[in-house]
């Protein structure tokens, strides 16, 4: 019930307002701290629902990708980090919603498919936790059969910069340029009958690894890498 409460409360108006005090703060800073730079932000959706797929380098990817767009976006976390009220409250309200960890997937995936149906956009990383290297790693299926699942597009977006700002393991921030750039979105393409193939959620992986390491490779050229 108290995981149930969180999720609603991350739709009340409040929250929102919230979300977007808290939005111009990470811009204000990132723009001084890492001259963060978004391209191609002509490509999201204005309204709608849709999957937020980036790429994962660093823990400050999660603030960052916030920076593509004006809307909340939502993000998934573990439960335990909604035990206490006010960091509840605080999650919440900047756009998080608690998943059990350890629990069957069915979980995870209702919660996904409930924000898309609310309308509202939601960032999955498609690599799953944070990598490291130039190359994109093989992507888990959990974000292509989400978009497939909720029939919405997803969005790739490429990160550059942010690894060598806070590499996996590091303490402290380091300053440095970070670029997002973001691609076209990934339609599921329905058969002539108007279903989704059974085929759908293996070719949109495959579309989205392809356009992340374009999108990944243009990033990093910007950023200097």
């Amino acid at each position: 019930m108290a995981e149930v409460d969180s999720f609603l409360a991350g739709q009340s108006i409040g929250s929102k307002a919230f979300y977007r005090f808290c939005r111009a703060i990470v811009l204000g800073l990132s723009l001084i701290m890492f001259r963060v730079k978004v391209v191609g932000r002509h490509n999201i959706p204005r309204t709608g629902a849709f999957v937020v797929a980036p790429i994962h380098r660093s823990n400050i990817d999660i603030p960052l990708v916030g920076l593509i767009t004006t809307r909340r976006l939502r993000f998934m976390g573990k439960d335990s980090l909604w035990k206490k009220k006010p960091a509840a409250m605080l999650l919440s309200a900047l756009g998080g919603f608690p998943v059990t960890r350890g629990s069957a997937d069915r979980e995870a995936l209702k919660r996904c498919i409930q924000v898309l149906e609310a309308g509202e956009p939601l960032v999955l990383f498609p690599e799953g936790t944070r990598k490291s290297g130039p190359t994109v790693q093989p992507l888990m299926d959990g974000s292509a059969y989400i978009a497939v699942k909720a029939r919405v597009p997803i969005i790739p977006v490429g990160v550059g910069g942010t690894e060598g700002v806070m590499p996996k393991g590091a303490k402290f921030l380091r300053l440095k340029k970070c670029v997002l750039v973001v691609g076209e979105p990934i339609s599921v393409a329905l058969d002539a009958e108007g279903r989704v193939p059974r085929s759908a959620v293996k070719d949109v992986t495959t579309q989205l690894t392809t356009e992340l390491q374009r999108l990944f490779d243009d990033a990093k050229t910007r950023a200097g890498d």
